[in-house]
């Protein structure tokens, strides 16, 4: 395990699930974080647990990963201690609806693929020229098990999360010669705030999608980003499937009672 300690951390979608738990992982670890989400708020609050919490250098910036100029412009201000990046987590994600494709709302396409494809390639594109300078980085890209098997419902959300294994495949291929490592990590059933996005906030709706069965938790997704980010030099995890006990594929889940 390589120590984490004085490195720095670029976080995406950081205020709640795995965003946040990796957040608190990686300061409990030693490094220093830029931590960036849409929401101000909870952004200023989670930044202030952590400086209680650890000794670690935070940079909080209010940001939305949709807007290419803004994460430009975000990157390129970077205080000088936090412009050596060392580790990308690409985080920011969700869903919006799971309703057959001729019955789905074309504003959650926008809103998808925007933050899950768009604004991954946009974070990506402005913080890799420093890495492909220096010839050392590492970019982690939170996945899920819809990049690899598609299902009902899940046309565009499945489709972007198969455009992020593309892209963490491809990228892969283009830094083979510059010693930086392309991850990525793909849940299955995570009980965090996702559903309710999806749901536009129906509790219940919510709740039905991990009823009957025990499903990860952000903090099991944290773990497994700590381990691929801690590797010696030359490992590079290039892809980690995770699922719950009792999921063994994106649609075959045994659920009790």
């Amino acid at each position: 395990m390589v120590s984490l300690k004085g490195k720095t951390v670029f976080i995406t979608g950081v205020t709640s699930g795995i965003g946040k738990a990796s957040a608190l992982a990686f300061a409990e670890a030693g490094a220093n974080l830029i931590l960036c989400a849409r929401r101000e708020d909870l952004l200023s609050k989670l930044a202030e647990e952590i400086k209680q919490k650890f000794d670690v250098k935070i940079h909080a910036v209010k940001l939305d990963v949709r807007k290419k100029n803004d994460v430009n412009k975000m990157v390129a201000s970077l205080p000088a201690e936090f412009i050596k990046i060392d580790i990308l987590l690409n985080n920011a994600g969700l869903g919006r609806g799971l309703n057959k494709f001729y019955e789905d709302n074309p504003d959650g396409w926008e809103e998808t693929i925007d933050t899950n494809v768009k604004g991954l390639l946009y974070v990506t594109y402005a913080v890799l020229p420093q890495m492909v300078e220096r010839q050392e980085g590492h970019i982690i890209n939170i996945g899920s098990i819809a990049g690899h098997e598609a299902y009902p419902k899940g046309a565009v959300y499945c489709a972007s999360k198969h455009a992020v294994n593309a892209i963490t495949k491809s990228l892969r291929m283009d830094l083979i010669d510059k010693n930086i490592r392309v991850s990525t990590i793909d849940p299955g059933l995570v009980e965090t705030g996702f559903s309710m996005v999806r749901f536009y906030g129906d509790e219940e709706k919510a709740k039905n999608t991990y009823k009957g069965l025990t499903p990860l938790i952000a903090e099991d997704i944290a773990d497994a980003v700590l381990f691929v980010a801690t590797r010696k030099p030359h490992v590079n995890i290039a892809q980690m499937v995770v699922f719950p006990t009792a999921q063994a594929s994106s649609t075959l889940v045994h659920r009790n009672g």
